[in-house]
């Protein structure tokens, strides 16, 4: 099936910590083979990128941009540090413009609150209600989007920075969000949880620091949306159009877990707790995940739905089905040439994931690729889950391995202490 696949929030080569790569010649190579129609620029904000950007981006008439035959949205996120009800508060914003006037327009009105040069991910001293208005001023049509909303570090309920409840955040301005990103580390079931993001869109995009990385989340539609026709879906949380997200599984974000990284201790909520959120090993506080910030506000049993949920869709990434099923690293040339091969015989990456029957996957890999991605379709998967920036692993022959253990009456090999 042809749907119209959005990825809205990735970053540029002007961002710290990112790819050279990441330029619109290369990222429509990628996004063609990842299966995306509609990618982010990222980093609009900066002067220097965005002068490149006109010269290389064709405007399509739609709010949207092209190069090689694929779309474009003119984005950036903004960090803002602000001080608010006797905290320090650090929370990410993903903006989103249909053209390059009202980008240059906000870029000179937020300069006054830190430089847009210095990072390609702008940091302004601002209070989030306040930039809200200020992009009100520029225009009505910039998409504003809490990006990663339970990243413990920067983000909107992140428990190192963040608030409890979103309006507290916004303020009188809460009805201009247009949309809630999730993050890696979390998925929409786990949002269901509190019923006060029910008004919201739950989307969710790759935050990409480099090309093969776009499309691990993103969101999926119908049909093209203009871009207006995309804000509006989104605001009006309309099933008809937004037919699911395509996510993580939770556990592999890498901030899942309570844990601290140094000590190599990571904990369940639960275990937390026991520990008064303390490492057993160093005596420091542990970094609070995202699991421990949605069981502490949530207002809902995990597994309940809202009525007007859109669904999601569980994936793991092409290279890492068959990394394992080789038993090789995802860089090296077998499995780059497998996964060329498959995401090319059959259109790009996502299909091959979603859609392209299991029969045809057979013909053109072997049992063990192929039993990789039904186990991940099945969600029959084993989890050891991220904490404190430490990735989560999930193993797509874990579960099997299990199995076929208890059926022989072996015992389970001991689990590795994790503290």
């Amino acid at each position: 099936m042809k749907y119209f696949i959005a990825d809205i929030h990735i970053h540029s080569p002007y961002s710290r910590a990112t790819s050279s790569k990441m330029t619109p010649e290369i990222l429509s190579k990628y996004a063609k083979l990842k299966g995306i129609d509609l990618l982010a620029t990222g980093d609009i904000l900066h002067p220097e990128y965005r002068k490149k950007l006109q010269k290389i981006l064709k405007e399509n008439g739609d709010g949207y941009f092209e190069r090689d035959n694929v779309l474009f949205i003119l984005t950036t996120e903004v960090n803002l540090i602000f001080n608010k009800n006797g905290r320090t508060r650090r929370i990410h914003i993903v903006l989103t413009f249909p053209d390059f006037s009202d980008a240059e327009r906000l870029e000179k009105k937020l300069s006054i609150y830190g430089s847009v040069t210095a990072d390609g991910r702008p940091t302004f001293s601002l209070d989030a209600a306040k930039l809200i208005e200020i992009v009100r001023e520029i225009s009505k049509d910039i998409m504003i989007i809490p990006a990663h909303i339970w990243t413990p570090w920067f983000s909107l309920f992140g428990s190192n920075s963040g608030f409890d409840s979103i309006d507290e955040a916004f303020e009188d301005y809460v009805n201009e969000i247009t949309a809630l990103e999730t993050g890696l580390s979390s998925d929409p079931e786990m949002n269901w949880m509190l019923s006060s993001l029910d008004r919201f869109s739950l989307v969710s995009n790759s935050d990409s620091h480099s090309p093969d990385k776009i499309g691990r989340e993103a969101n999926v539609f119908k049909e093209y949306l203009s871009y207006k026709e995309l804000k509006k879906v989104l605001e009006e949380k309309d099933k008809d159009k937004f037919l699911f997200t395509i996510e993580f599984f939770p556990e592999e974000g890498k901030y899942h877990y309570d844990g601290h990284r140094n000590c190599r201790i990571s904990f369940h909520p639960e275990e937390s707790k026991k520990n008064n959120y303390i490492c057993p090993r160093c005596s420091r506080p542990l970094t609070v995940g995202v699991l421990s910030r949605v069981y502490k506000l949530a207002d809902r049993k995990q597994g309940e739905k809202p009525e007007n949920y859109i669904p999601f869709k569980n994936l793991v990434p092409l290279k890492e089905i068959i990394a394992q099923a080789l038993s090789r690293g995802e860089s090296t040339k077998e499995v780059e040439r497998i996964w060329e091969h498959l995401v090319k015989k059959f259109d790009n990456e996502i299909n091959v994931l979603l859609d392209v029957s299991y029969n045809e996957i057979l013909k053109e890999s072997n049992e063990k690729i192929l039993k990789g991605i039904k186990n991940m379709r099945e969600g029959k998967v084993k989890r050891i889950p991220g904490y404190d920036g430490v990735y989560g692993i999930i193993d797509v022959f874990g579960e099997e391995r299990e199995e076929k253990r208890e059926e022989k009456g072996e015992e389970k090999p001991p689990q590795m202490s994790l503290f």
